[in-house]
Formats: C-alpha cells, structure tokens, sequence
C-alpha cells in the first residue's frame, strides 16, 4: 500500500546531509505521457526481466533536452533525453541504452554511489522538483537525492559518472540480456558509433552520455566481437518496432515544429502517421483537419486509451471541454490504473464545472501518482471550488514543494494547518510539509 504523500514527502528528505541550491536549468522538465511512458515499458520489460528485475518497480521517464544522454538515478528509475530518443533509428537501439541502464541497477553501481552520497562535496546542488518527484513516488530520501544529483551536470561528473570497468561490466551485462531476449546485440555497437571520437572534444563539446559513460577502445572493441560473435540469430519483433515508432513519432510531433511533421508525413496514411499528423495539425491551431486525422485513427483503434487521450488533450485545448470529458471518460474506462488518463479526465471535469466529480477521479490519480503538478493545480482548484480551503490549501502547498519552491510551499501549508483539524489526515500532509521546508532551512515565519 502506498504511503501517504506527507510520509514520503519527509523521507525525500530525511538523512540527507545536503545544502539545497538553485533548481538545476532543465530544458523542459520532465515530459509526463501516458503513451510515450507505455511503449518505452514494453521495449523495456523483456530486458528487465532477462536482469532478474521486475519490470513493475522500474520506470522510465523522458527529460526534455535535445543532447544524447541516459542515466539511472536510483534501483527504480531511468531518465532517458528526449534527443537520444529521437536520435535512434531502430527500437534495438533504444532498448541497447536501456539494457545498458538497466545492467546498471542489476550490478548494483548506483546502490555503491548512494552510500557515498555524503563524501561528495559537489553533489550539494540539489534539484528539488526531481529529488521530490522520486522521493514521493518510492518513499526513498537516497532516490530523491540521487535523481537531484543525476539532473546536476557537476555532479554528473563526480558523482554518477562511471568508471570504465563499470561501462564494460554494465556493457556485457547488457549484451547478455539482449542476447537472451533475441535482441539484435549489435544495435548497442551501433549506439556507441554516436559516440566514437568524442572524447577528445572539450567536455562543453560533448554530449552528456559521453561524460558520464566515458568511452574506450577496449569498451568498444569488447562490444564489436560480442556482436560479431552472436551472428545473425536475433529474432523480429513486429511489437517492438511499432511501439518504438509509437513513442519517437508522437515525441517528434510535439517538440518539432509542425510544418516539419506535415512535410515529412506527406500523402503517407498509415495509423502512426495519422496520429503524427492529427498533432501537427492541432498544433497549428487547424482543429478541423486535428480532429478528422482522429476520427481515422480511433476507427483504426477503436477503445484505443491512449489516443483516446490524445483525443481529450486536443478537445479540452480547442475549448471543447464537454467532448474532452467524453473521450477522457472512455480512455479512464478503458485504462483505469493510468494516473496521467485520470489526471487529463479530472482537468477536464474541472473545465466543465464539475469538481465534485473531479475530486474522485483527481484523488485517484493522485494515489497512483502524486508527483504530477499539473494533476495537484487541478486537484486544488476541485477542492477551492467546493469550498474546502484547506484541503485546496494543502495539495497547493504539495504542488510547490513538487516543483521544488518550498518557500511557497511553507505558506500554504501553514494556512492549511490553521484551516483543518489537528490531526486529520490533510493536517498532517500539511505538517510533512513544513517539516520538509525546515529541512531544506526556510524557517517558520
């Protein structure tokens, strides 16, 4: 059973002997899609579970940042660049970076690094909104600050930049579990290909994958003769193929610009180019030809969750908000565990002028996944608009703490604590997050 959001909250931040510094610049955050997370879960399951490891415990999330990077932060996350994504040109590829990541975890590299948390000094950079992100969603201070440290480029460095004989550990590990789940092992020869000469670029030269997964001949050479070696036995996998093109092609669509999707689709009319199309066209404010490229893509997978979210997104963003509750309420039929449908179906709820209904369904979202500020804005305003103060008071004070403005975080809070009763459960979410903003130095007042 999950811990409430106030006790995870305090463990992000328990025993953690670091100064809490400016939020690291990211170039967008982390990119939250229900869709995109889905297809990089199956391109990882058989991988995870070659390494022993249960694919239910390990998520993978998307930074929004066009250098080639991945990394693991802790024993339940890896980060992978949206650029790196995009750059691959096969699923292989891509599942060659998880393999790798993963090795990483099963070979116990991270869990050695967290216990030295404390020895180094440049690690003190802490960026809260990622640190409370995983804190909250495993209850692990040492995964919040793991995941700050992986956001921080000095402590990139330092801190989760491995040793080569990790690489080549990490490197055979990975081989093998591509091997043993009839995964083309020369896809990972292909990746490091990205990489080959770029060490002797200056560090503001090179991508990040290469400082903190230092390149070698040896490392190189190694990876060559396993693929060589393994010959031509890799099985297709139609199902892989297309949920790899899934995640890059609706990642594209959204970061590139439209006109550069449009040209490319061109007269093409298969399900993944329609799906790239109806986003390029609701990204160039042309709702009519957006919501005719969904009508072909849910006739070609009707019940479709996923695009029956996409379908909501672009609804509620044209001002449709009583059509987005119907595709949102059909997609939260259809997938009622997903925590980002939930959230889009509560949002739109809130536009409809519903929030007492919002309120059940943003509450669900909320225990699955309390880390998503946009669902906690939604959920506060639910709460405000029936009248409970407090409790709006309370998950706006989560959500700042969430997005690492503790400051803000601390005054919401304490009004919250004034506005509900001693004991209850909203107050003591409230009191984990001041104990929290003392933790991090705002003194009360």
């Amino acid at each position: 059973m999950p811990r409430p959001f106030a006790t995870r909250l305090r463990a992000a931040f328990a025993g953690l002997a670091l100064s809490i510094l400016a939020l690291p610049a990211l170039a967008g955050g982390i990119i939250r899609d229900a869709d995109i997370e889905r297809a990089l879960k199956e391109l990882a399951a058989p991988l995870i579970t070659a390494a022993g490891l249960s694919p239910s415990r390990i998520k993978i999330l998307v930074v929004n940042d066009d250098q080639l990077n991945a990394f693991v932060v802790d024993s339940r996350h890896i980060l992978i660049h949206s650029g790196l994504i995009l750059k691959a040109k096969r699923a292989e590829e891509l599942q060659a970076v998880i393999a790798h990541e993963v090795a990483h975890i099963a070979n116990g590299h991270i869990s050695r690094r967290l216990t030295n948390l404390g020895n180094s000094s440049t690690a003190a950079r802490f960026g809260l909104m990622l640190a409370l992100a995983v804190g909250a969603a495993t209850g692990s201070g040492e995964a919040a600050a793991g995941l700050a440290i992986g956001m921080s480029s000095s402590a990139n460095r330092v801190f989760l930049k491995h040793t080569r004989a990790e690489e080549a550990s990490a490197d055979q590990s990975a081989l093998r579990f591509m091997a043993m789940r009839g995964i083309d092992p020369r896809a990972m020869a292909d990746v490091l290909e990205y990489f080959r000469g770029q060490e002797v670029l200056s560090d503001a030269r090179q991508d990040p994958y290469v400082r903190s997964h230092p390149l070698s001949r040896d490392r190189i050479r190694a990876v060559d003769g396993y693929a060589a070696a393994y010959g031509g036995r890799a099985i297709d996998n139609p199902a892989a193929a297309y949920w790899f093109a899934r995640a890059q092609g609706k990642l594209s669509a959204f970061l590139r610009n439209p006109g550069w999707t449009l040209r490319r689709v061109g007269k093409d009319n298969s399900e993944l180019a329609t799906m790239r199309l109806a986003i390029a066209h609701h990204r160039s404010a042309d709702k009519g030809r957006a919501l005719a490229a969904m009508k072909r893509l849910l006739a070609a997978r009707p019940g479709d969750p996923y695009y029956l979210d996409l379908l909501g997104q672009i609804q509620l963003e044209s001002r449709d908000f009583a059509g987005a509750v119907r595709s949102w309420r059909a997609a939260a039929n259809a997938a009622p565990s997903e925590p980002l449908i939930l959230a889009g179906y509560g949002r739109a709820l809130v536009a409809t002028g519903n929030p007492r209904e919002a309120l059940g369904v943003l509450e669900r979202a909320r225990t699955r996944d309390g880390t998503d500020p946009r669902m906690l804005r939604d959920l506060a305003v639910a709460y405000a608009q029936t009248g409970n103060n407090g409790m709006a008071s309370v998950v706006t004070a989560e959500r700042y703490a969430v997005l690492g403005n503790l400051k803000t975080a601390h005054i919401h809070a304490t009004r919250a604590a004034g506005l509900l009763a001693r004991g209850s459960p909203g107050w003591n979410r409230a009191q984990d997050v001041l104990s929290a903003a003392r933790a991090a130095g705002i003194e009360k007042g």
